[in-house]
């Protein structure tokens, strides 16, 4: 990316351990809401989470759209995203027709396949194709370089609302993505766009105690708290151990591997969720051996993948754990 290679060697080690951080952070709240008895037991929990966690993701991935490779570079990237997203979509959509879960399907047809796979997505494999279509906008947009930059910028969000008007993305989600790509564009670092501050924290209080009506991502309430939110985790990062820092940021880097496989471990985990429950009706003690199961699970798929050399196949490169 033209904007990145203009920083210090040190600058950028630092600004990506720090997303790293933050990914960290977004991914674990994103499976601790994915299991279902949490989700319902403490609604109001998940409402706040849902209200950041994953714009907060999109935001990061249209900051670091790098639109400056060649395009032969750019497509093989989006394709080995596409090739994942593909298989655990469809498995999804088959384990829906199969298993009695919400998203239940009634009956499965090659059409409802097809729509579920390139214009619907069901379940959680919607922020890959979100990703991949945002990242396309956005990058052929900025290929034009017979207008202006801005003028780039404003096809690419053009673009993503043409995407939100059809319904192929949700308008929110691509806006995100845009806003982080904007960044990117202005020349800005991520540090100095989302300050690290404790004080971060109090408006986000403010809103979700007294306006709750404003937990939504589309609203200004909501996208003050995406802001505030990145702003409070980016602080906490500093206050992290480099003991402590090693695990988190490893699992910040591979953040693909726990999108693709942790709804496998927290759809197991209904089997094993009346044991904990029978002693902790809170069901924190579920919620954490769970999170545990699907990070670690997550990681082990990636590297039995790379140990069998599968990893080229799916992911496009030699080893799938970064």
């Amino acid at each position: 990316m033209t904007v990145e290679t203009k920083r210090s060697k040190g600058r950028m080690k630092q600004r990506l351990e720090e997303i790293d951080f933050l990914r960290c952070v977004l991914i674990l709240l994103m499976i601790t809401f994915h299991i279902v008895y949490i989700g319902d037991t403490y609604a109001f929990a998940k409402q706040f989470v849902y209200t950041f966690h994953m714009p907060a993701f999109l935001l990061v991935s249209g900051y670091l759209c790098n639109t400056d490779k060649k395009m032969a570079t750019f497509m093989k990237s989006m394709m080995w995203i596409f090739i994942p997203y593909l298989v655990m979509e469809t498995a999804y959509v088959v384990m829906a027709s199969l298993l009695p879960i919400r998203e239940h399907i009634d009956n499965i047809t090659p059409m409802l396949l097809f729509d579920k796979i390139f214009l619907h997505p069901l379940g959680p494999y919607w922020y890959l194709h979100t990703w991949i279509l945002c990242s396309m906008v956005c990058y052929f947009a900025m290929r034009l370089r017979a207008i202006k930059p801005m003028l780039r910028f404003l096809v690419a969000v053009a673009g993503c609302l043409l995407l939100g008007f059809c319904g192929l993305v949700s308008l929110p989600n691509a806006m995100y993505f845009m806003a982080g790509a904007m960044i990117s564009l202005l020349g800005m670092r991520f540090l100095a766009v989302f300050h690290p501050a404790w004080w971060a924290v109090l408006p986000v209080l403010s809103i979700a105690l007294f306006m709750p009506s404003q937990l939504d991502r589309a609203t200004i309430g909501g996208m003050a708290i995406v802001f505030f939110m990145i702003s409070f985790i980016l602080y906490i990062y500093r206050f992290t151990s480099s003991r402590m820092r090693r695990p988190l940021l490893f699992v910040g880097r591979n953040t693909l591997l726990l999108l693709l496989f942790s709804p496998i471990f927290t759809a197991v985990s209904k089997l094993y969720q009346p044991l904990f429950l029978s002693f902790d009706p809170s069901g924190f003690s579920f919620c954490i051996v769970t999170v545990t199961i699907a990070t670690l699970g997550s990681l082990l798929i990636g590297h039995v993948s790379d140990l069998l050399r599968l990893s080229p196949f799916f992911f496009g490169k030699e080893k799938a754990v970064n």
